[in-house]
């Protein structure tokens, strides 16, 4: 497996260590479809996730939408950095912005590559 990220239809990244842990993030097109990111609520750390179900939410100048998780997994770790400022969604979506890391077995058939998300956003 690679570092490569792959993509949801509902806007999250995923990058895919080596150790069989993703991390999971907001892609900087729907930061920037969001607004100026001000609050967070992420799933604790021991949370199951489940694909295409929500697992938090993310609050902006303008709305307030769901996340939602991209693969069934538990969460291993929560990124306090994003609580704290939230506004690392928009700054740095796919480094200091990440969201959650979480332990999976498989990766759903209906993640896209970078040039399938772009295509369906419009890139």
């Amino acid at each position: 497996m690679s570092n490569e990220l792959l993509y949801s239809k509902d806007h999250e990244w995923v990058r895919v260590g080596e150790d069989g842990i993703a991390v999971i993030g907001v892609t900087d097109f729907a930061a920037g479809q969001l607004g100026d990111v001000v609050y967070v609520d992420l799933p604790e750390v021991g949370a199951s996730i489940s694909a295409g179900t929500e697992m938090g939410e993310i609050e902006s100048t303008k709305s307030v939408s769901d996340l939602f998780a991209p693969l069934d997994g538990t969460v291993t770790e929560v990124n306090q950095a994003v609580v704290d400022s939230p506004e690392l969604v928009n700054s740095s979506p796919f480094e200091d912005g990440w969201l959650v890391k979480a332990s999976f077995l498989s990766l759903p058939p209906d993640l896209m590559n970078e040039a399938e998300y772009k295509d369906s956003v419009g890139e």
